[in-house]
């Protein structure tokens, strides 16, 4: 994507989290708290990453998933800030999405620690789920 267009399409604190692997504040982005059904998508690209059956209360500040969509993101090593993590990305377009850790609850065990302005949660119209259930 051109830089030029993603500075256009996103705001300052969604280019600098999706593009140069920021992090918003703890308990700040609109998602941190929400409790609505959908599927959370990269707010850069549109790629389904994250479904609201997935999502659960990690305390963090941050909107946490003990599982992404398969094949939905990547990771890969970061030794940013004098700490060695995982950094999660989207798998589709590489945009920095947040970190993934080992301290999440079963069946998985791990913690995908996002970043609420990396998301753009497609809220389901039905509240009892079945539109999201018919959708691929």
């Amino acid at each position: 994507m051109d830089d030029t267009d993603l500075r256009r399409r996103l705001t300052p604190e969604q280019y600098h989290v999706t593009q140069e692997g920021g992090t918003e504040r703890a308990f700040t982005g609109e998602y941190w708290d929400c409790h609505d059904d959908g599927v959370y998508r990269c707010v850069v690209c549109d790629a389904p990453l994250y479904t609201s059956d997935t999502k659960y209360d990690s305390g963090t500040g941050w909107p946490s998933f003990w599982q992404p969509i398969e094949g939905a993101v990547d990771t890969r090593l970061d030794t940013s800030h004098g700490m060695v993590r995982t950094e999660v990305i989207c798998a589709s377009c590489g945009a920095h999405l947040g970190h993934v850790f080992d301290d999440g609850p079963r069946p998985t065990g791990q913690r995908f620690c996002m970043n609420s302005c990396a998301l753009r949660l497609d809220r389901d119209t039905d509240p009892t789920g079945a539109d999201r259930a018919s959708s691929p």
